[in-house]
């Protein structure tokens, strides 16, 4: 059974530099839809995960562990990755003088 193992610590490395160069494009670029492109590939991933576990057959029960931290691993990059996605909506909307889809968190953007 394949699973796409976050929890390899190169895999992971991996993950987190090419997640951190799509945000610094999508914030230098100032366009949201490059940041959203990490945070749709999570969301899949997650989906992926979990599927993987619920139709898990009793030959690879060993992997559960691991699929169960890989769920973990992926709502962890799916918070971030949402709130990077609001960033840099925040940073297009400022650029084109547009509304941002959400504007409930400049709090924080001020503060950063």
């Amino acid at each position: 059974m394949f699973i796409f193992d976050l929890t390899n610590p190169l895999t992971l490395l991996l993950v987190v530099l090419a997640t951190a160069l799509l945000i610094f494009l999508g914030q230098e670029i100032k366009r949201s839809s490059v940041a959203i492109i990490p945070l749709i590939a999570f969301l899949a991933l997650l989906i992926v995960h979990v599927v993987q576990v619920s139709t898990l057959s009793t030959e690879f029960v060993y992997l559960a562990s691991t699929i169960y931290k890989c769920i973990a691993i992926d709502f962890l990059f799916i918070l971030v990755t949402f709130f990077s996605y609001l960033w840099v909506d925040d940073l297009e909307a400022k650029k084109n003088n547009i509304r941002s889809i959400d504007n409930s968190l400049d709090w924080f953007w001020k503060e950063i």
